[in-house]
This record gives C-alpha cells, structure tokens and sequence, in this order.
C-alpha cells in the first residue's frame, strides 16, 4: 500500500495522519514534500500520527529526521503520536527516540504544545 498523509488542524497543531509504508521511492518523497509545504505555509507546530503506517524502511527514517531537522531549523516543532509497537522498536533500535518527542496518542501530542509555551 503506497502512502496516503491526511493533514488535518487540531487546536492550531498541524497533524498528518499517515497510512501505508514509508519507504524509499514514492512514500518518503511525499512525506518530504508535505513536511516542506506545511513548514513554508508558516506550520510551526506539526505532529506526525503513525497509527496507519505499516511498514518504514531506512529512508522513511531519514525523511523523518531529515524533517524533524528542517522543523528544528525553523524554529518548529516535530512530534510523533500513536507509534506501532514494531514502530517503536525501531526507534529504540536506532536510538532515534531520543530524538524525537514520542507521545501515545495524537492528543497527548497536541496538548504538549500548550504545556511548552
């Protein structure tokens, strides 16, 4: 299944509800591109869903900190929601959730927004 973003506004946060795989080629290119276009729209405060993702390959991970690095470049923040358990795995794995803000749901990840501010 190739991917699908579905951007939606929750509370003044950007969240883009994922579905399908994250891999080299198509899906990675996507995500790059709407994490660009939301970041050039001035969306300062994004949340990735990763609820539907099936399946993320290497560079679906460096699309990810590719875009939380753009983001930090911005002055915007990146947060992750509703990781799978093979998902969170991975980022142990990789050591990468020390460097994302992981949260279990997407609402946990829009109400640390206000916490932050």
């Amino acid at each position: 299944m190739a991917l699908d973003i579905h951007v939606k506004d929750m509370n003044g946060v950007t969240v883009l509800q994922l579905a399908g795989r994250v891999t080299l080629g198509e899906g990675s290119g996507l995500l790059r591109t709407k994490l660009k276009d939301c970041l050039s729209q001035g969306k300062t405060r994004l949340v990735l869903d990763l609820a539907e993702v099936g399946y993320i390959d290497s560079a679906g991970l460096g699309t990810l900190v590719a875009g939380y690095t753009s983001a930090q470049n911005q002055g915007a923040s990146l947060k992750l929601a509703n990781l799978t358990k093979r998902f969170s795995e991975i980022l142990n794995i990789t050591k990468l959730v020390t460097v994302f803000e992981v949260y279990d749901t997407v609402e946990d990840a829009v109400k640390s927004f206000d916490s932050a501010s």
